[in-house]
C-alpha cells in the first residue's frame, strides 16, 4: 500500500515538475504561436546559461549617436551618463527566446524598485536597429508596460556593433546573443555584468548592493 501510494505521488507530481520547469518566455511564445524553432532554440540557450554568473567589467562607452525609441537623437554615453544609476540589456523586437525573459525581467524590476524608480536608469539596447525602428520600439516599450525611466534605442548597424563591443557581448550575428544584464551604479564606476538569465528580485538585490558598496 505505501508503495502503491508512493508511485501516486510521483505521477501525480511529475506534470507539475515539467510546468515549473516551463520559462516565462515559452509560455509566451505559446501564446503568440512561436514556431517550434525558435522555441528549441530557447531550450538550447536555458541549457547552456541555465546558471548566473557575476563579474566586475570595465567599459569604455564609444562616442556614437543612438535613437531613443522617442525618437530623439543623442550621444550613447551622454545619456547613460547622466548621474542616475543605470541597468542595460541588449534586445531585438524580433528575439522569441531570450528577449522576453530579459524584457519581463526588467518590467518587474522597474515595478519593483518603488521609490526608487525614478532615480533608476533601465536601458535596452537593439541589436537589430534596421528592424527596430523607434516606431517599433515604441510598441515593444509598450508590449512591456515600460515606464519613464526605462528607455530603448536603436540606430546604425555599426553604431550598435560598437556599442556590443564596448560592453563585450559582440557575437557576429543577433541570433548567437546570450542573455546578459549589466549593472553601474555611476558614471565612472565598473560595470556589474550578470551573465544567464537572472530574475527581477536577483537583480534588485544586486543593484543594492552595489549601491551599498559603492561600487
Amino acid at each position: 500500500m505505501i508503495k502503491s501510494n508512493s508511485l501516486t505521488v510521483i505521477a501525480l507530481t511529475l506534470p507539475l515538475v515539467f510546468v515549473a520547469n516551463l520559462s516565462a518566455a515559452e509560455m509566451k511564445c505559446g501564446a503568440d504561436k512561436c514556431g517550434s524553432g525558435a522555441m528549441a532554440m530557447h531550450k538550447s540557450k536555458k541549457q547552456v546559461q541555465s546558471f548566473v554568473t557575476h563579474k566586475r567589467q570595465m567599459v569604455t562607452l564609444p562616442e556614437v549617436v543612438q535613437i531613443r525609441a522617442d525618437g530623439k537623437k543623442v550621444r550613447f554615453a551622454d545619456d547613460i551618463n547622466d548621474g542616475r544609476p543605470v541597468v542595460l540589456n541588449f534586445i531585438f523586437t524580433t528575439c522569441t527566446a531570450i528577449c522576453p525573459i530579459s524584457s519581463s525581467t526588467f518590467m518587474q524590476l522597474q515595478k519593483q524598485l518603488g521609490k526608487d524608480e525614478n532615480k533608476v536608469h533601465l536601458v535596452s539596447v537593439s541589436i537589430d536597429p534596421e528592424q527596430d525602428t523607434p516606431r517599433v520600439l515604441r510598441e515593444y516599450a509598450r508590449k512591456y508596460h515600460a515606464r519613464p525611466g526605462w528607455d530603448f534605442y536603436t540606430g546604425t548597424a555599426d553604431n550598435s556593433v560598437a556599442i556590443q563591443e564596448a560592453f563585450n557581448v559582440y557575437r557576429g550575428d543577433k541570433m548567437s546573443h546570450d542573455p546578459v544584464t549589466f549593472v553601474r551604479t555611476a558614471p565612472g564606476k565598473t560595470w556589474l555584468r550578470i551573465d544567464g538569465f537572472t530574475t527581477a528580485n536577483a537583480l534588485l538585490q544586486d543593484y543594492h548592493k552595489q549601491l551599498a558598496a559603492n561600487n
